[in-house]
Formats: C-alpha cells, structure tokens, sequence
C-alpha cells in the first residue's frame, strides 16, 4: 500500500482541542487521584507499594490496549474504535468507585487504562493522517500546550477534591470526564482516514505491518529511547507523591500545587519547541531535548544525595519536565515520519513502549521504599540510556537529513 497524503477534517484550532482533550486520558487517569494515593492505601489496608500499582496498572492498560485500538483503527478508521474506547473508560471508572478490596480496584484499574488507550493513540494516529514533517512537530507541540492542562489541572482539582471527598468520589469524577470526552468526540470529530487508506484485510496484514516496523531500523532505536523515557517519567510520576508528602512533609494541596509547577515546565518546553522547530528542524530539537533532559535528571540525583532539600529537588524536576517537552514531540515525528500508511499501528508501538516498560520497573525500583533516592537513581539511569541512545545511534542515523514534509 502506498503512503497518503495528510487529509485535513478539522481546522487547527478545533484540531488542537479535540485532540488535545483526547490525549489527556492518560495525565487524567494517573493525577486527578494521586495526591490520595496514601489515603487509598490506608483505606484498603495495604501497602504503599499496592497502592501505586493501582497507577502501574492502568500504564499497562493504556500501553498494551493501544496495540488493539491501533490496528484496529489502520483497518475500520479512527472514529469508531474510540468512541468505544471513551464510553468503556467512564463505566470501568465507575467500576473503581465500588471496589472493595485493592485486588478488585487493581483489575478495575487496567480495564480502565484498556478502554482510555483508544483516546491517546488514535489522537496521534489522526495527528499523522493530518500533517507530516515540521507541521507534525507543530501540531504535537501544540497538543502538548492542551494535553499538559490535564496535569496542571488534575493535581490540583484533585487535592481540593482530597478536602470534602475520599478517592472513591475522585474516580466518579473520572466516570464523569469520560461521558464529557464521549460528547466531544461524538459531536465533532469527523473519520480522518479514507476508506481508500484503510488496509481492508485481517490479521495478516495486522502482522505485516508490524514486520515493516521491525524492518526500520530507525524505528525500533526510537522506540528503545521511548522505553527508556518511559521509564524515567512514570517513576518521577509514581513517587513523587510519596517522596513529596512523605519524605518532604508537603501537604496534599501544596503537592499538587508543585507537580503543577512541573507540568507547566513541560508545556513550556514543548512550546519552545514549536517555535524554534522550523528553523532548528526535529532532528536539532529532538537531540538538544534529549541531552538537557539527562544532564537534569543526573543533576537530581547529584541534589538528592547533596541533601539539597524540597526546594533544589523541585528545581531539578522542572527543569527535566521542560527538557522533555523539547525533545518529546520531535522524537515522535522522527519515528512516524516514514509510516503515514500504518500511523495507527506505529503509534500503537510506540505509546505502548512508554506506557508498558515504566510501570513493570517503577515498582521494582521502589520496593525498598519509594524514597527520593530510588526516584532519582531509576529516573537519571533510564534518562542517560536514552540519551546515549540517541546520540550514538540516532544521529549518526539522521545525519544529513531534512525534515520538511
């Protein structure tokens, strides 16, 4: 099958709204709740580190759930595989609030990151059936300015939701935003891939596309880098709360108010990049990112260790979330460039990488505690196997080349 052309169904502006919301499934099931995460665990008797794999699991939801709605969606188009996606995740939200023990919230928990996968890979795959090149780059970016709201946001409604609810009324408020994002989708998302675009055949051609995946070299590096980002993200945001409420003293209130802080690091750092990406290219935007994103995270564990205190720490955090948010859009337009033909299947890949490996090692690096130490070790080793990664084998790959399509 030949490639396609971007088939542009919405305006920019609409494009960014409704993506955006969709891509924040992922932010809205990890933060509305976090900062009752102890209070969860108190609730359900059981240790901290259960408690954060009720977050680990819905990562692993949201990460194996986008190898079905992916392919699903290069074969039947990107509307109907989430609309189902959507009204799945608000009735298993539902299901979280009645869960009486952490096995059945567990369960509940990676049904619900099944069902929410659908809004995050086909918000990427329908990015790529819209724009290629430089423009993709602009338009991830611009999604990250909308999808980063949810972090900004969620923390903080959340810790004043702590104030007069327990955490079974924060996951009716996620059943709640599941119906809201169904109404949006519904109402005014249109089928971005032609039926002509549509690979019509069955599991064969499924696996197919996979081989032509694993055949590019190019792609499979990045989606190592993208485990290993995955990895240091979704240990900063497992522990986090523990190692700021816990080891810092930080209220849940004043904690959501910091992770906000930090989230507004990245947005800013994805918007710099939207501007400077046509000058720069992806290539240039996508190895600064990565680098300032090691050199923080080693900078974290240098303060942790220093006994720097909250303030340093908190310094360090931005500084990473907003290296991350150069680099992040880029990297994606990198690895997409050349698959326009199976963009649900190649987003499927990589958003799995990132949701599936990070959630496996964040609470193995946590089972002697999830201590500001093992949040800094794990993040800086994973931060510089990315990096290296990119540097020694991803630009020599690249070198030379132009992204401009």
């Amino acid at each position: 099958m030949t490639a396609t052309a971007p088939v542009r169904t919405m305006s920019v502006r609409r494009s960014v709204l409704v993506l955006g919301a969709l891509e924040a499934f992922g932010p809205l099931s990890m933060d509305l709740y976090m900062p009752t995460l102890p209070q969860l665990a108190a609730s359900l008797d059981t240790s901290d580190t259960l408690a954060q794999s009720t977050m680990s699991v819905c990562m692993i939801g949201l990460g194996l759930g986008q190898l079905l709605a992916g392919p699903l969606s290069d074969r039947f188009g990107r509307r109907r595989p989430l609309l189902v996606g959507v009204a799945l995740f608000a009735l298993f939200s539902l299901a979280c609030v009645f869960a009486p023990t952490i096995e059945v919230l567990l369960v509940a928990r990676l049904l619900q990151g099944l069902a929410g996968s659908a809004g995050i890979v086909l918000s990427l795959a329908i990015a790529r059936d819209m724009y290629s090149g430089v423009e993709l780059s602009r338009m991830l970016s611009l999604l990250a300015l909308v999808g980063a709201s949810a972090p900004i946001i969620a923390p903080v409604i959340g810790g004043q939701l702590a104030l007069f609810m327990d955490w079974r009324g924060i996951f009716g408020v996620l059943a709640g935003i599941g119906v809201a994002l169904f109404v949006l989708a519904f109402t005014s998302l249109k089928e971005t891939l032609p039926h002509g675009a549509r690979h019509g055949g069955g599991f064969g051609t499924t696996m197919q596309h996979f081989g032509a995946l694993a055949r590019d070299r190019l792609f499979v590096v990045m989606l190592i880098v993208s485990a290993a980002g995955g990895v240091a993200f979704f240990t900063y945001l497992s522990m986090s709360s523990f190692v700021l409420q816990g080891e810092f003293g930080l209220t849940p209130q004043l904690f959501s108010v910091f992770f906000a802080v930090n989230a507004l690091a990245n947005m800013g750092g994805a918007q710099l990049s939207r501007l400077l990406v046509r000058r720069l290219g992806p290539v240039r935007m996508y190895l600064t990112g990565q680098t300032a994103t090691a050199l923080a995270a080693v900078a974290m564990l240098i303060v942790v260790l220093s006994g720097a205190g909250v303030v340093g720490v908190l310094i360090v955090l931005a500084v990473f979330l907003f290296s991350s948010g150069v680099g992040g859009p880029n990297g994606t337009t990198l690895a997409l460039g050349g698959h326009a033909e199976r963009a649900g299947t190649a987003s499927a890949v990589l958003g799995t990488a990132m949701f599936v490996v990070g959630p496996i090692v964040a609470p193995l690096a946590a089972l002697g505690g999830a201590t500001a130490l093992a949040m800094s070790l794990t993040v800086a080793i994973s931060a510089v196997i990315a990096t290296t990664l990119a540097l020694t084998v991803v630009r020599p790959m690249l070198r030379g080349v132009t992204v401009d399509h």
